[in-house]
């Protein structure tokens, strides 16, 4: 079955850097888009950053444009959200997302928090 598994989430200071990844099995993950989205408290999830299968083109939610970079390595069918000068508003729950076969898979979630 379809397992995706975040990890490199934590309590991080204003300005600091994470870097979450998700390791995947159960599909051909290297033709698949892969992206990561947010959910903070009391609001809804929301798409942070994509990257497509061929040409490993990316998009960027405005508020992470310059500050986030999403890649992926298709030999260790993992994908990765580096984030830099982080800002408390990043504060959320980070989640993994897969498309293949025209269905939606999510993982379990990673905690960013950025707090001094």
């Amino acid at each position: 079955q379809v397992q995706l598994v975040e990890s490199g989430g934590g309590l991080v200071q204003p300005g600091g850097s994470l870097r979450l990844s998700c390791a995947a099995s159960g599909f051909t993950f290297y033709n698949s888009p892969m992206s990561w989205y947010r959910q903070a408290p009391g609001k809804q999830r929301e798409l942070v950053a994509r990257v497509i299968s061929i040409g490993g083109i990316t998009n960027y939610a405005d508020s992470v444009k310059g500050r986030f970079t999403i890649s992926r390595d298709n030999a260790k069918n993992t994908v990765y959200l580096q984030m830099n000068s982080l800002k408390s508003e990043d504060t959320a729950v980070y989640y993994c997302n897969a498309r293949h076969s025209g269905r939606t898979y999510w993982g379990q979630g990673t905690q960013v928090t950025v707090s001094s």
